[in-house]
């Protein structure tokens, strides 16, 4: 499993490139860095990129959960950048988790993932 965040736009952007299969570590490390990041700029965007990623274990997904309920309403827009029907299909998944405003582009859109989620004006 790899796991890497990259904060920019002054700290309003997380990006999280993930790969592999998510273990409850991983947001045992990444947890802190979205709550300090809403603590000092209160709605952040997320562009997470997906490579080669196998899903959750158990204890993950409940770590995902968790982390959904408790920001539901600090994330501003969420763009998910994936290879497969089913990470298309979490796009869908995540809607009753948060108000963000959520759009999923193909590894060939990243280019375009990248500009709509720095577009304020952008739907």
């Amino acid at each position: 499993m790899t796991v890497e965040l990259k904060e920019e736009a002054a700290g309003k952007l997380l990006e999280v490139h993930i790969s592999g299969k998510l273990a409850k570590e991983d947001y045992l490390h990444f947890a802190p860095v979205i709550d300090r990041m809403v603590q000092e700029h209160g709605k952040i965007n997320f562009l997470v990129e997906m490579h080669d990623f196998h899903g959750w274990t158990a204890g993950a997904l409940w770590e995902d959960i968790k982390l959904d309920v408790k920001h539901f309403a600090h994330i501003n827009k969420l763009a998910i950048v994936g290879e497969s029907k089913w990470e298309k299909g979490m796009a869908t998944f995540c809607r009753p988790f948060t108000t963000a405003k959520i759009k999923y582009f193909d590894r060939a859109q990243a280019d375009q993932a990248r500009t709509w989620i720095l577009d304020p004006a952008a739907d």
